[in-house]
């Protein structure tokens, strides 16, 4: 999600939200931006509409599992502790509504950027909001055009090889520790790119993020996953088709 960051989506996001609850919903790390909000506080209507729309939910029942990433670091002092009723963990196994079992875990652990060059993840990071800001600035011409949302900073991501490459070493890597607790598969997040497969012989799931893809992972009633891409921020003109979605990542 990115809260806290100027590239947050979040008035997506809370449309989202206001159309689709689930009796377990885990948020997979980056939801606020520490890096972001050290180097600049900004924290707009939206963003705190985000954090109180997850709490109601909290409060008519649903159980919220927050699993800390590398930019909201700094909750990972607090493993064990509710905060308004939201869990904080290292990480969790969630079990599928057809038996399955799923690591669910951000991923930034696994990335050597971000734990043996942090410098790199920091430089990394100032590149990153650039190009986000070039992308809203791209987009806001197309919905002048009357063009829908589309990522320029995505594309351009997954047209570098050396990008591509990282992705992929990442998924493997990922899918290796979902291996290591003997279950069968991975949920994770931050790469930023939403995707489901079983290349590597358990299930890989990506949740995307809220900057770029505006994506979410939901589990139907029957234990299948759906990646669910919301890029229209009035929920007037796009009526989601009804789903029974029991959880959501």
């Amino acid at each position: 999600m990115h809260l806290g960051a100027r590239g947050s989506q979040a008035e997506r996001l809370l449309d989202f939200l206001r159309w689709h609850e689930a009796e377990t919903i885990y948020l997979v790390g980056d939801i606020v931006d520490g890096w972001a909000l050290r180097s600049n506080w900004y924290w707009p209507q939206p963003h705190n509409d985000v954090v109180q729309k997850l709490l109601r939910q909290a409060r008519k029942g649903a159980r919220i599992v927050y699993v800390p990433g590398n930019h909201d670091e700094f909750l990972r002092g607090y493993y064990g502790t509710h905060f308004g009723g939201i869990e904080v963990i290292e990480h969790t196994i969630h079990e599928g509504a057809d038996g399955r079992r799923y690591l669910v875990i951000h991923g930034d652990i696994f990335d050597l950027v971000v734990t043996q060059a942090r410098w790199l993840a920091l430089l990394g990071d100032r590149a990153y909001e650039f190009a986000i800001s070039v992308n809203r600035v791209f987009n806001a011409v197309r919905r002048r055009l009357g063009f829908p949302y589309w990522s320029l900073s995505q594309w351009a991501k997954l047209k570098v090889k050396n990008a591509v490459n990282y992705i992929g070493a990442f998924e493997k890597t990922l899918t290796a520790e979902a291996a290591r607790h003997r279950v069968d598969g991975v949920i994770c997040g931050h790469i930023h790119h939403a995707v489901m497969h079983d290349a590597f012989g358990l299930r890989y799931v990506n949740c995307g993020d809220w900057v770029e893809s505006c994506t979410a992972v939901a589990e139907h009633a029957d234990g299948r996953f759906e990646i669910i891409t919301w890029t229209e921020t009035d929920s007037r003109q796009r009526m989601p088709e009804p789903v029974e979605q029991v959880r959501a990542a």
